[in-house]
Order: structure tokens, then sequence, then C-alpha cells
């Protein structure tokens, strides 16, 4: 059975940075692309980033372009995202996800088919 399992999320000043981790077990992730994608209170949940299945190709939204990027290790079956200058808009939770595909996608959520259970991230002072 597939899982993922998130990790890293944590309060932090405007400005600051953090590393998420998403694990996945139980299926191997070379035939899979995976996205990052967060939810704030009172807001539907949007993407944020996604890799390719060999992390050679990477999309990020707009409002995060540029201060996050995202990468995987296949040998170690992780996803992660590095997040630079954070803002008080970034707070949420993060939600990492995987969608049958090689290439990554953030136009539409629906071939993200299988979901972890979330890291709270806060950017606040």
């Amino acid at each position: 059975q597939l899982q993922l399992v998130e990790s890293g999320g944590d309060l932090v000043q405007p400005g600051g940075s953090l590393r998420l981790t998403c694990v996945f077990s139980g299926r191997s992730s070379d035939k899979l692309a995976i996205g990052w994608f967060r939810q704030a209170p009172g807001k539907e949940r949007e993407g944020v980033s996604c890799v390719s299945n060999t992390g050679g190709s990477t999309r990020y939204a707009d409002s995060v372009r540029g201060r996050f990027t995202a990468s995987r290790d296949n040998a170690k079956n992780m996803l992660y995202l590095r997040m630079n200058g954070l803002k008080p808009e970034d707070t949420a939770v993060y939600y990492c996800a995987i969608a049958d595909r090689l290439t990554p996608l953030l136009t539409t959520q629906t071939p993200y088919h299988t979901w972890g259970q979330g890291t709270q991230v806060t950017v606040s002072s």
C-alpha cells in the first residue's frame, strides 16, 4: 500500500527557511510524479510545486517561484521542498501527493491520488 509521510513543518519568522520532507513507501517511485500542495485556513488547497519522475523537471506556482526548490531522491524514496524567504502568506498545511505520470503537473490536482497527512508551516513574528 502506497503511503506518504510529510515532516519538517515548524513555526518560523518571516524571511526564514524550512525544508520539508516527504517519505513514500509501498511502491517504486521511478514512474511517479510527486507534488507539493498547501491549504491555508479558509482557503482551497493549491499546488505549490511538482517534480517529474526523474527529478529533472519541476514546476512552481508563481507565488513561490524563486523562493522554493523541490527535489527528490528516488534511491531513498524521498521528496524535498526547500523554502527560503518565507512570508506570512506561506502559512498553511503542506501536503505531498503522488500522480501516475512521468511529467510534472500543477494545473490540476485530479491526477494526484495518494496524499500524506500534512505538516504545518506557520510563518509569524
